[in-house]
C-alpha cells in the first residue's frame, strides 16, 4: 500500500466562499500551488500546512490526513 496525503482545503475554501486567488494572496503563495493542493498533486511544506490550518482556524490534522492507496 502506498500512503499518500488527502486534503480538505477545496471543500473548506468553498464553504468560505474564498476564491482560490484569494486564498494564495492570504497565504503567500501561488494561486497554481493551491491548485497544485486541492488537486493532491502537492503536499505543502509544515509550514504551509499551519498557514492553512491558521486561515481556516482549525487542527492541521482536520485538514490533512494520511490515505492509503491499495
Amino acid at each position: 500500500m502506498q500512503e499518500y496525503i488527502s486534503n480538505e482545503v477545496n471543500t473548506l475554501r468553498n464553504k468560505k466562499g474564498v476564491t482560490q486567488e484569494e486564498l494564495a494572496e492570504k497565504l503567500q503563495v501561488s494561486r497554481q500551488t493551491i491548485i497544485a493542493i486541492e488537486k493532491g498533486n502537492y503536499t505543502p511544506s509544515v509550514l504551509l500546512a499551519l498557514k492553512i490550518a491558521s486561515f481556516f482556524k482549525l487542527p492541521v490534522e482536520n485538514i490533512f490526513k494520511i490515505s492509503y492507496e491499495k
